[in-house]
C-alpha cells in the first residue's frame, strides 16, 4: 500500500472519528513538522526523509496515528513567524484537532531558545503536548515540564541580559554624540526653514500652521504638522547639547 494511499485512509478515518463523537481524545493524535533551510536541501530530499522517518518510528512506537506531515522547505529557523506550514500544524494543535506536535530536531522548530520557551509555554497553555525527539523533550512527561520551567527562566534571563546590553549599548553611543532614534526623512530645506522660522521667534504652533498652510509633509510623510512635530525636528536637527 503506498504512503500516499495510507495517509488519505487515516485520514477519512480521523475525519470520521472526530464528526461522530466530538469529545473525541486526541491525546494520541498528532502532527508532524519537518523543515529544511536551503532549497538545495529541500530539492533533495534526503534531510526531509531522514525528519519524516524519524516521526513516524516513533509515532509507531508510542502509538499515535500521525493524521498530517506539515513541511517548511527553504525556510529559516531563526524565527517561528512567517513559516506557513507550521502556522498550519499549530493551528491544529491549537484548534483541538491534534493533541500532539513532534518534531525529529528542536532545531528543526526553532533555534531562537525564546521562541522555543514561548511554543512551550503555548503548548502547556493550551494543553497540547510539544515533542523534541532528539533531545527527548515531552511536556507530558514529569522531566519533559521541569525541561519547560527551565527554559521559562532561561529566556527570561536572555531578554533581560539582551535588555541590559542595548541599554548600556546606548548610553555609551549617546555619551559619544551620536544621534539616537529613527533616521531623519526631512529634507534639509525644511528643517532650514523652521529653525529660521524660530531663529524669528514663531511659536512652535505658529510654525506648525505655516508649514500646514503650504502643504509640506513631515518626515514620515504625514500631512499635518503640530508643536509637538516641530519641536522633534529641532531637537534631531540642533547641535549636539544644543538647549532648545
Amino acid at each position: 500500500m503506498s504512503s500516499l494511499l495510507l495517509t488519505s485512509i487515516v485520514r477519512l478515518l480521523y475525519d470520521w472519528a472526530v464528526s461522530a463523537s466530538p469529545g473525541t481524545d486526541t491525546s494520541r493524535l498528532a502532527v508532524g513538522y519537518l523543515r529544511v533551510s536551503t532549497a538545495e536541501q529541500a530539492g533533495s530530499g534526503a534531510g526531509l526523509q531522514a525528519q519524516r522517518a524519524a516521526i513516524e518510528r516513533e509515532a509507531a512506537h508510542r502509538g499515535w496515528v500521525l493524521i498530517e506531515m506539515y513541511t517548511d522547505a527553504a525556510a529559516s529557523g531563526r524565527s517561528i513567524t512567517g513559516r506557513p506550514a507550521l502556522a498550519s500544524a499549530l493551528g491544529r494543535v491549537e484548534g483541538g484537532e491534534a493533541g500532539v506536535l513532534v518534531v525529529a530536531k528542536l532545531d528543526r522548530l526553532s533555534r531562537s531558545l525564546l521562541d522555543f520557551a514561548s511554543l512551550m509555554a503555548r503548548a502547556q497553555r493550551n494543553k497540547w503536548n510539544l515533542v523534541a525527539l532528539d533531545l527527548g523533550i515531552d511536556l507530558s512527561t514529569p522531566a519533559g515540564e521541569f525541561l519547560a520551567s527551565v527554559m521559562a527562566s532561561a529566556a527570561q534571563w536572555e531578554r533581560r541580559i539582551i535588555g541590559q546590553r542595548t541599554g548600556e549599548a546606548l548610553a555609551v553611543r549617546k555619551a559619544q554624540g551620536v544621534r539616537l532614534g529613527r533616521p531623519v526623512s526631512l529634507g534639509d530645506n525644511v528643517a532650514d526653514r523652521i529653525r529660521r522660522l524660530r531663529e524669528q521667534g514663531l511659536t512652535l504652533a505658529t510654525i506648525a500652521e505655516t508649514l500646514n498652510a503650504d502643504e509640506v509633509p513631515t518626515a514620515q510623510g504625514g500631512a499635518r504638522w503640530h508643536a509637538s512635530t516641530v519641536r522633534s525636528v529641532l531637537r534631531r536637527t540642533a547641535p549636539f547639547g544644543t538647549d532648545l
